[in-house]
């Protein structure tokens, strides 16, 4: 018997509800990952596998989860992943999420492939993050910067992960990659058996496009043509040197997200880099990788000390922000759960699991007998269990 969710209570109760609300093509792209989804699963049941130790008689009167993410003080020490499309999970998504995290303290990223331009997310959320790829056109690249810094970005989010897009079976199967009348009709089925969201985002959430592209793609008429040109622009040909290009392009906070290896962690610290986040692309890159969880504190010994070091992929709550601090990590940033709480009841929902998440995490740092989240390390993990 499936659980009352008038009133969601856990992660997977947004999870189902935003199954609920969006066409099951849209949840298939939010919560799918590559091929068999081993490493998807694995992001999860890695961080779940994690003990910790409970103290007591420890003087947690006052707890405190505050932190410093680039710089930037966070009511906790997470941040909002980037998502593409986000903004077709509710009606401008990207802005009600944004107007979400500001409410509550923490960052907010956009998407290169969010549905909200810059500037509109810029105006629900005071210095949003920005994130990017490398495209082949590189005057695209730095009219992109230029943009996310006029619109008070100054911290960028660089993808590195992704010179070519997954395999991404679920995708597949709705026919997100064919042409023709036969995956219109399964989409468009889809789409007919939830006309709230028809007419919520479809209807009232227009312009669907990419926002921040408009510019580059100025003929584009619907979110094909626009993923036609992302989709050429990716560029298998990148290299440690064109980010050396990108660091002198860009005057802001640099932060590379997708890093897995321990060479390529000194290597982003070589080039720069005063962030990394550890990342397998939530799982949607290449399939059997290892989980965030085991590639953490391996990553953190090596260059901890030297650049911040962040983290993605599975956490479901504040448990495991705790978890991911005893990893090593400075903070987390947080993808799928905001967009199914966003899919779910839209800004209201966003608020609501981050205040969730945040009292969770107070509850764990309560009962752990830590009261500053700087103080939280590989001591409060449970290692014998």
């Amino acid at each position: 018997m499936l659980p009352d969710l008038s009133y969601p209570a856990s992660t997977e109760d947004w999870r189902r509800l935003a199954a609920r609300r969006l066409p099951r093509f849209l949840f298939d792209y939010i919560d799918g990952g590559a091929s068999a989804e081993r490493t998807l699963a694995a992001n999860v049941s890695d961080l779940a596998a994690l003990r910790l130790r409970q103290r007591v008689l420890v003087d947690v009167a006052q707890v405190d989860t505050r932190a410093t993410l680039a710089g930037q003080p966070c009511a906790m020490p997470l941040a909002l992943a980037p998502i593409g499309l986000a903004g077709m999970a509710a009606r401008r998504g990207e802005a009600q999420a944004a107007r979400a995290a500001h409410a509550a303290g923490v960052p907010f990223t956009l998407s290169t492939v969010g549905i909200c331009a810059l500037d509109e997310v810029a105006a629900a959320s005071a210095a949003p993050w920005f994130q990017l790829y490398m495209l082949r056109d590189r005057g695209a690249v730095r009219a992109l910067l230029d943009d996310a810094w006029a619109a008070g970005c100054r911290t960028l989010v660089f993808t590195v992960d992704l010179p070519l897009p997954g395999m991404r079976l679920r995708d597949i199967r709705h026919g997100m990659a064919a042409s023709g009348a036969r995956p219109a009709l399964i989409r468009a089925a889809q789409v007919l058996a939830r006309p709230g969201w028809v007419w919520n985002v479809a209807l009232r959430g227009k312009p669907l496009r990419f926002g921040n592209l408009t510019a580059q793609v100025p003929g584009a008429r619907d979110l094909n043509a626009f993923k036609a040109w992302v989709d050429a622009q990716f560029d298998p040909g990148v290299t440690w040197k064109d980010i050396e290009w990108l660091r002198g392009q860009w005057q802001g906070r640099l932060l590379l997200k997708g890093i897995l290896d321990v060479e390529d962690a000194r290597a982003a610290v070589a080039v720069g880099a005063q962030g990394i986040v550890v990342s397998n692309h939530g799982g949607r890159q290449l399939d059997s990788v290892a989980s965030t969880a085991s590639k953490l504190p391996a990553i953190a010994q090596a260059v901890g000390a030297q650049t911040e070091v962040l983290v993605d992929g599975g956490v479901r709550g504040g448990v495991d922000i705790f978890k991911a601090l005893a990893l090593g990590a400075r903070g987390v940033l947080v993808g799928r759960p905001w967009v199914w709480a966003l899919a779910a009841q839209g800004e209201a929902g966003v608020r609501t699991l981050l205040a969730q998440w945040q009292r969770e995490l107070l509850l764990a740092m309560t009962l752990a007998g830590v009261t500053r989240t700087a103080d939280i390390g590989p001591q409060h993990l449970d290692i014998n269990s």
